[in-house]
């Protein structure tokens, strides 16, 4: 014979009774003291108009190595990124070409392969 769960837990409530019989339980010290860790506030000292160092990301630095004159290989876009070559050949295709409208091209070089540039 099978046994069927209620709907409700051992105790008869519901999750959101519970931390609502919770939390009406707490002190108002202990509630305030939440509110204030996880909601801090900004240090007055600090200045909030200071500008944040610009974030580098593997998609600009796969620009920016497209964009030299000598462009930029997949085995030296795999160094930089630490991505495999679908990956980089995928953002290319995906994020640099169709999402970002970029023109990339491509020619075979003696040495280094397949060199890719932004044009």
């Amino acid at each position: 014979m099978s046994r069927t769960r209620s709907a409700r837990p051992r105790g008869g409530l519901s999750a959101v009774e519970g931390v609502a019989r919770c939390r009406a339980e707490l002190p108002e010290s202990t509630m305030a003291k939440a509110a204030n860790t996880t909601n801090p506030q900004t240090p007055e000292d600090q200045d909030a108009s200071a500008p944040k160092p610009q974030r580098v990301t593997k998609q600009q630095i796969m620009i920016d190595m497209l964009s030299r004159p000598e462009g930029a290989s997949i085995e030296e876009l795999i160094e930089a990124t630490g991505w495999l070559s679908h990956t980089c050949r995928g953002a290319m295709s995906g994020v640099l070409k169709k999402k970002l409208g970029l023109t990339i091209t491509s020619e075979k070089e003696g040495q280094r392969g397949r060199v890719y540039r932004l044009t």
